[in-house]
């Protein structure tokens, strides 16, 4: 993992990865790419804009595209290790019980227990720990308990896994004119960005978009390094620890730049898009929040493909927003 830069992302590695997820016996899905004009929801901006649905992705996020060529690159019978805050946890589950390997998520005490007993109810233990303490639990099961870590995405199996996502947009808006993808440790930013970059869309602008309370990805551009910081968003699956380095490198490379929206841009965004019929979590709505709030400059006129990331939220968070 440490030797790898974002020069060793390559086109040829990318579309393999994307044939491993498309024949995964995991079910992942092609979402489906919809016209924002043929959705109920309103709009102010004068451009053409398609939903990336991945809030309909087998467990209800895109995460199960980098844990399908994760599992596939892994020996039969391994005992894993990660850390989530859910919907990397979920999809690390749903494939341990597929594959019948054993396995433990750490998750921050932040997230929805919800979650939590989700991810228990596929066979997989849980650890509850505070953010910072996550890296310190996770390496305590590596050298205690012999047990194999799977970055939930600081990963090249991972990302490559998520580029399979920017070659599905390609398909339907070839050249787009702006991509914009919700940022937590960058991992799917990084994976989408490099797949649509290196298959020759050298125009397309891409915008990566972090909760203002949790702006890893934001700092590192101004650090120039990856970096840390005590998350809090209510988006709490874009609210990691530290960016991760190889997202980071790859994001320096192909990523516009990364714009942040509070936390209450975010509440009204999961209203907007439920109002229209559309079930997205809080870390799902960052990208649609940036857009109807005016984060990305010279919009007029132009191509822009939100992805929704994930729709996993349950009926008694959703009284939590507003009508």
């Amino acid at each position: 993992m440490e030797d790898m830069t974002a020069d060793s992302i390559t086109l040829q590695m990318l579309q393999q990865a994307r044939d491993t997820v498309t024949s995964s016996p995991l079910g992942v899905i092609s979402t489906p790419l919809i016209p924002w004009c043929q959705t109920t929801l309103p709009s102010h901006l004068s451009c053409n804009i398609h939903l990336k649905l991945e809030n309909m992705q087998r467990t209800g996020s895109f995460k199960i595209r980098g844990v399908a060529n994760q599992f596939a690159r892994q020996s039969k019978g391994g005992h894993f290790v990660t850390m989530s805050a859910g919907n990397y946890g979920k999809s690390f589950a749903y494939a341990s019980k597929h594959y019948g390997t054993k396995g433990k998520v750490v998750m921050p005490e932040t997230a929805p227990m919800s979650r939590s007993l989700l991810i228990q109810s596929f066979g997989i233990e849980v650890e509850r720990v505070p953010t910072p303490c996550l890296m310190d639990v996770v390496n305590r099961c590596v050298q205690e308990d012999n047990m194999t870590f799977l970055h939930s995405y600081n990963d090249p199996d991972l990302i490559a896994g998520h580029a399979s996502l920017g070659f599905e947009i390609l398909e339907v808006v070839p050249n787009p004119d702006v991509v914009l993808v919700c940022c937590g440790g960058g991992g799917l930013l990084a994976g989408v960005a490099a797949a649509i970059k290196l298959s020759g869309c050298e125009r397309t602008k891409i915008y990566g978009v972090e909760p203002e309370g949790a702006c890893t990805m934001y700092k590192s551009f101004i650090e120039k390094k990856p970096v840390g910081m005590d998350s809090k968003s209510i988006a709490s699956g874009l609210a990691p620890p530290f960016a991760g380095a190889l997202p980071y490198a790859l994001c320096q490379k192909y990523v516009e730049k990364i714009v942040l929206v509070t936390d209450e841009e975010i509440k009204s965004a999961v209203s907007t898009l439920y109002r229209a019929g559309l079930v997205v979590e809080p870390s799902g709505c960052a990208a649609f929040a940036a857009i109807v709030n005016d984060r990305i400059p010279d919009v007029t006129g132009k191509n822009i493909v939100i992805i929704l990331s994930g729709g996993n939220i349950g009926k008694d968070e959703l009284i939590n927003f507003p009508d």
